[in-house]
């Protein structure tokens, strides 16, 4: 079995206004910062990749998934864009 090396993770920062024992308000501020980056960039995917991407490492699949559909379909009930 190789080993991974020189492997660089990276996650969201800790932020003292969320507790760490339900991170759900950090994973929809996350979110919604990308949805928010989106817009101002007129959804430049290259300059909001590491919003998206701090939201994906504290966001489930799932959420994520179903938020983007629902954004698609118009019934997401955070930040209102279209990109």
């Amino acid at each position: 079995m190789a080993m991974i090396t020189n492997m660089k993770v990276k996650t969201t920062p800790r932020q003292h206004n969320f507790p760490s024992q339900n991170q759900a308000a950090h994973c929809w501020n996350r979110y919604n910062e990308w949805v928010v980056c989106m817009k101002t960039t007129e959804g430049d995917r290259g300059k909001c990749a590491g919003s998206r991407q701090l939201a994906g490492s504290i966001c489930p699949d799932e959420w994520q998934e179903k938020w983007d559909e629902e954004r698609e379909e118009g019934t997401f009930p955070g930040m209102k864009s279209k990109f």
